[in-house]
């Protein structure tokens, strides 16, 4: 990822580091008043220093960071954790941390300030409560919803700070929904889950079972469940059905296909067995959806 040159204002908050060889910044409220709801501070992107260490026995506001590219190892209230992509954590007042880099691997990560009243509440009911890192299972989903608040953030729109305000709610269902406990999955693990669903992901339109799924990733089928039902709390036949149904409504709306073009065009042996399955995962008929869609109901 390519980083615009950094860019500070004159008047750089003290608690932004400047131990940064590029960075895209955002900043909304640097002097948050008392709020029942959540106000985004500040926010962004930031590729660190080989040197880079930061080392703070509180923070004035709640923060979610999380690390996209590199290595580095973190120390959150007397837990030590490794840091490597795809991991996020957060800290608040009270808590103190001490963010080191790996200087071989130097670090990309994103993060996100904020305050209100609902903040704590907020992350006290997340995986990052007590102050905890944790390993995500799809991190680019996560680096995605980052990416949206960096645009709204950085954008000349009067809505900007009530969008950003609206996504930390987001991003924190999203964290809470692809979270591992840190040390409870093996990397090779993670990382053989996540080949496998790019795998099915490209090639889902071809796939008709789970068995044909773990063969085009190379894996033993027993062991594609596994790591399935242990990341993403699903069977990979399931997911391989949403995959086919999200683009089964495409088909039928977007190119206006008709129920049996659809069903071909998705590898499906007959029209039956395509609207008993479009049917189990939008609980009505692939008529009746296309029906609605037309007519404007839901």
């Amino acid at each position: 990822m390519t980083l615009r040159k950094r860019s500070e204002p004159q008047s750089r908050p003290s608690f932004v580091s400047t131990q940064v060889t590029e960075a895209r910044r955002y900043y909304l409220d640097l002097n948050p008043s008392p709020t029942p709801g959540i106000v985004v501070v500040c926010g962004g992107c930031e590729r660190l220093r080989p040197e880079y260490v930061v080392q703070r026995s509180t923070y004035p506001f709640f923060a979610i960071e999380f690390v996209a590219e590199g290595e580095g190892t973190l120390e959150l209230t007397g837990r030590t954790y490794r840091l490597r992509p795809g991991m996020t954590f957060a800290y608040g007042p009270g808590a103190a941390h001490v963010i080191r880099n790996e200087p071989a691997r130097p670090m990309l990560k994103y993060y996100v300030d904020f305050a209100g009243r609902a903040a704590e509440q907020l992350l006290g009911k997340s995986p990052l409560r007590a102050w905890r890192a944790v390993q995500l299972s799809a991190p680019q989903e996560v680096a995605d919803l980052f990416e949206l608040l960096q645009r709204e953030g950085a954008s000349e729109s009067r809505f900007g700070a009530q969008i950003c305000a609206a996504l930390v709610p987001v991003l924190m269902m999203k964290i809470s929904e692809r979270a591992i406990a840190y040390g409870v999955a093996e990397p090779r693990a993670l990382d053989s889950y996540q080949r496998a669903k790019r795998t099915i992901e490209q090639n889902f339109v071809s796939l008709r079972s789970a068995e044909e799924a773990a063969r085009a990733c190379h894996l033993d089928p027993a062991y594609l469940s596994r790591l399935f039902q242990r990341f993403a709390h699903t069977t990979p036949y399931r997911f391989i059905m949403k995959l086919k149904m999200n683009r089964a409504t495409q088909l039928l709306i977007d190119e206006r296909m008709l129920v049996k073009e659809a069903a071909a065009a998705l590898d499906f042996g007959d029209v039956f067995h395509f609207s008993r399955s479009f049917k189990r995962v939008y609980g009505v008929s692939p008529q009746r959806f296309v029906r609605q869609a037309h007519s404007g109901t839901t």
